[in-house]
């Protein structure tokens, strides 16, 4: 039995590991998508997952495939269609390790899966459904999402989401804030950055995360910080912490790994997010901080996830 289904967009990020002297970059090949790198963190840490997404039938996609089935990732929501080609992200770098993206996806296939090719059994048999605003930025998919979150709703699953703004995948930032809006008012926990706190409500991550909690109606925010941290609050109780010091060559990535960690210790506690009290946000907000930075010292997202024992010695110093 899986323990989430999640549904969004797996990819191919091709990240820069060099230059040469005109300025052109030498790229590495990963699996990527943020709802992906979120079900495997999960599954480091012992929680069965099944994504539901489109890929091409195509060398790329094939290889997406097998990624997840190495992974522990369930792939029988995975559709694979000889009609489109697969999703491929660049990823370059600054000197801080921070990245911008350049996507081949007009249309990329995990914009094209369509209501109808939906597998609802999974999001039947998991405690959680999780998902992105990138599967809302296009048809068919925006449609498969909509009808994917009102499946999770009618069968009183808890529903998670990351909006995960990548601007220029939306047509105006107009529309990202609609539709990023819309799935954040679905959700009962939402993993959400200082910078799309700014870029939807121009709050601080503070006030966002009293937004989130008052406006929107989710049970528990979680605003990720950067390398300072996260802030963790519910209607009862709140928590911030620190995250440990790195040296980051890649930061694809840690925001979902981030995610799925959290979501991961909310599942042990066993608890209501709701209820959690500020030692338990403590610890939940501790192990998905240290975990998403830690990753950033690896490159690539699924293959940067650190085992528990390494995350958990490192956070007892």
């Amino acid at each position: 039995m899986i323990e989430v289904a999640a549904l969004g967009e797996l990819l191919i990020d091709f990240a820069s590991i060099s230059k040469d002297e005109d300025g052109y970059p030498t790229m590495a090949a990963h699996a990527g998508g943020a709802p992906a790198n979120f079900l495997a963190a999960l599954k480091k840490f012992g929680h069965d997952g099944a994504l539901l997404g489109k890929v091409g039938d195509d060398a790329f996609g094939r290889m997406l495939f097998r990624t997840l089935e190495r992974a522990g990732i369930g792939t029988s929501g995975l559709v694979v269609d000889d009609s489109v080609f697969t999703t491929l992200a660049f990823v370059t770098f600054d000197e801080k390790g921070d990245r911008s993206f350049s996507f081949a996806r007009k249309p990329g296939a995990d914009t094209q899966l369509r209501p109808d090719e939906l597998n609802l059994s999974l999001i039947d048999e998991a405690k959680i459904f999780h998902f992105g605003t990138l599967s809302l930025t296009a048809e068919p998919v925006r449609s498969a999402t909509q009808a994917a979150v009102a499946r999770a709703k009618e069968k009183g699953k808890m529903i998670t989401c990351d909006p995960n703004l990548r601007l220029n995948l939306w047509k105006t930032p107009e529309e990202a804030k609609e539709q990023m809006n819309w799935a954040l008012r679905q959700a009962d926990v939402v993993k959400i950055s200082d910078e799309e706190v700014e870029f939807l409500w121009g709050l601080t991550p503070e006030e966002g995360a009293d937004h989130l909690l008052n406006e929107c109606g989710v049970s528990l925010a979680m605003v990720t910080l950067g390398p300072k941290g996260c802030f963790l609050k519910n209607r009862t109780a709140e928590a911030r912490v620190n995250s440990p010091k790195v040296h980051p060559v890649d930061t694809t990535g840690a925001g979902d790994i981030f995610g799925g960690s959290a979501v991961s210790r909310i599942l042990e506690i066993g608890k209501n997010p709701a209820d959690l009290n500020a030692e338990e946000l403590k610890d939940v907000g501790s192990f998905a901080s240290t975990s998403a930075s830690l990753s950033t010292e690896f490159s690539g997202g699924i293959p940067s996830i650190r085992d528990r024992e390494t995350i958990l010695k490192r956070i007892q110093g």
